[in-house]
């Protein structure tokens, strides 16, 4: 009998302190202060949050890469191509820009590209670095430049997602067309490249200025054969004056 007891009080002794260690233990573990270093990581996808649990940056490969159906900060993304890279938030949970890239083999030759934009806020891109390099056989185009747009006033993610739709379903291209006018002329939607400085698909190297239709109207330039020229054009691309003659 005395050694029943004995053996009790043992075992419930054992398991007191075994509860205290777990817990003594994991206290420290959870509470422990500083930052934690590693030596190599890998993710198939990281969110930075804040505080509050708005998500401010998101680094993901081509697979979790957010597209239709997914949501982000309670908006719900539409279809889009998946790519490896970067996406940034405002404070209030709005995409404002991202870095994505990508580059694979093709049947008659390579397709790759990289790009960073910066967006207006609560809409698309306005300033955008980009660089592509595509080649059909022995044809081989490259190109890459930093590019300035113009975007509408009244323009939104959500109105942009609306719109899309919209001409999507619309199988005529001059009716199409003639809608995104439309809306381009409300401020809701479309882009218009206006500043373009780098080179350019012909290996034209140099500044390109476009107006308000997005129709080239000057170029101050270095060509393939390295020959400056400095040209203007009209609204119908035509040359109105040049350097050197």
């Amino acid at each position: 009998m005395k050694n029943t007891k004995r053996e009790l009080i043992f075992l419930r002794t054992f398991a007191l302190t075994m509860t205290l260690g777990i817990l003594t233990f994991a206290s420290v573990a959870f509470k422990r202060s500083g930052n934690q270093k590693f030596g190599t990581i890998d993710v198939e996808r990281i969110n930075v949050v804040e505080n509050d649990g708005t998500v401010k940056m998101v680094i993901t490969n081509a697979k979790h890469f957010p597209g239709a159906g997914d949501s982000i900060n309670n908006r719900v993304y539409h279809n889009r191509k998946k790519r490896a890279g970067m996406l940034f938030f405002t404070e209030d949970g709005k995409e404002c820009g991202g870095f994505i890239y990508d580059g694979a083999k093709t049947e008659n030759g390579h397709s790759a590209g990289l790009s960073l934009t910066f967006d207006q806020y609560d809409g698309d891109q306005v300033m955008q670095l980009i660089t592509t390099d595509k080649k059909k056989q022995n044809t081989r185009r490259k190109s890459g430049y930093l590019v300035f747009n113009d975007r509408g006033d009244h323009e939104t993610k959500e109105s942009m997602d609306k719109v899309a739709k919209e001409l999507e379903a619309i199988k005529d291209p001059k009716e199409r067309q003639k809608k995104y006018k439309e809306y381009w002329d409300k401020g809701v939607f479309g882009s218009v490249k206006r500043v373009a400085l780098g080179q350019i698909p012909g290996k034209q190297n140099g500044l390109f200025l476009f107006d308000d239709q997005g129709k080239p109207r000057a170029k101050f330039c270095i060509d393939k054969d390295n020959n400056v020229k400095l040209v203007a054009y009209d609204e119908k691309g035509n040359v109105v004056s040049s350097w050197p003659k």
